[in-house]
């Protein structure tokens, strides 16, 4: 997998979106820009749909023909420069799924994600224990990797560190619905120390928990999604991500009116749940006294 890292960064993504608008806002087709360079018809859109990445040279000729001004080229030509360095995920993705990398290097260059999800403790905020008793009912039904699980445990723990650390800090914002408080996974131990954990986060002034309550209003119904934001860099704007969770791994929505209809849920589910004083109570209440030591 480290040899297709490039197809999936995220600032190449954002790279491949601006020739795009570049390209209509010169009044072109892509096959009439492909025509004028004497490439082939397909190349340009490969190019603007991320599936393979673009040369030095061939962005020169992409800037000339759209009329770029010096100081958005030197922009442009610093995204591609960045995209290529290294990241701590490089060493660590080998043999995942290709849904699972896409969406670690994007989470990677988040300014905010903002998660729901009706089940479980999203991955992100999991502790080691708890994670490993999660994947051991997928393993359970389904065979896996050796040492797969203990990897994505690693990952799990690095990305905790990388993202809400980080200088600035990823800005988080999760709603969990109330019944995953009681949801068990592994023993009272493990679901005590789960929920500490949460009790701790709320503190952070990066993140926000909130847990929507099984007897309040219940919006929609949809599975776990994340919700990922981006910050223009080089003054390159990147629209909005969103990860839809399924049973064999995820998908992926980048257009622009799929993404609000997302938006709009969240913010809805933000809502009609707890505040975030209400949250850490409900979340103390089951550490405390439902799962408490027997």
């Amino acid at each position: 997998m480290p040899s297709d890292r490039a197809s999936q960064t995220i600032r190449l993504r954002r790279l491949a979106a601006e020739l795009r608008r570049l390209r209509e806002r010169a009044g072109l087709t892509g096959d009439e820009a492909a025509e004028r360079l004497g490439w082939s018809g397909s190349k340009i859109s490969r190019i603007e749909t991320h599936r393979i990445g673009v040369k030095q040279a061939d962005l020169s000729k992409l800037f000339d023909l759209y009329q770029v001004d010096a100081g958005h080229r030197e922009e442009l030509q610093a995204l591609l420069r960045e995209s290529a360095t290294s990241s701590w995920l490089d060493p660590m993705i080998a043999g995942f799924p290709a849904d699972y990398v896409t969406y670690l290097y994007a989470e990677a260059e988040a300014d905010a994600v903002w998660m729901w999800d009706p089940q479980i403790v999203p991955g992100l905020i999991q502790t080691d224990a708890y994670a490993r008793q999660v994947l051991a009912g997928y393993q359970a039904m389904f065979t896996l990797p050796p040492g797969d699980a203990e990897r994505r445990i690693e990952i799990r723990r690095r990305r905790q560190r990388q993202l809400l650390d980080r200088n600035p800090p990823l800005t988080l914002s999760v709603v969990i619905d109330e019944s995953t408080l009681y949801r068990r996974f592994g023993d009272n131990a493990v679901m005590r120390e789960q929920l500490l954990r949460l009790e701790e986060l709320t503190a952070l002034p990066n993140v926000t928990l909130r847990v929507l309550p099984l007897a309040g209003t219940h919006p929609i119904g949809t599975g776990a999604f994340s919700y990922l934001h981006f910050d223009p860099v080089h003054d390159v704007s990147l629209g909005d991500m969103v990860e839809v969770e399924h049973l064999t791994g995820a998908y992926y929505l980048e257009d622009d009116e799929q993404a609000f209809r997302y938006r709009v849920t969240f913010e809805s589910l933000t809502a009609i749940a707890a505040d975030k004083d209400q949250s850490r109570a409900m979340i103390s209440a089951a550490a405390r006294t439902h799962w408490a030591a027997s």
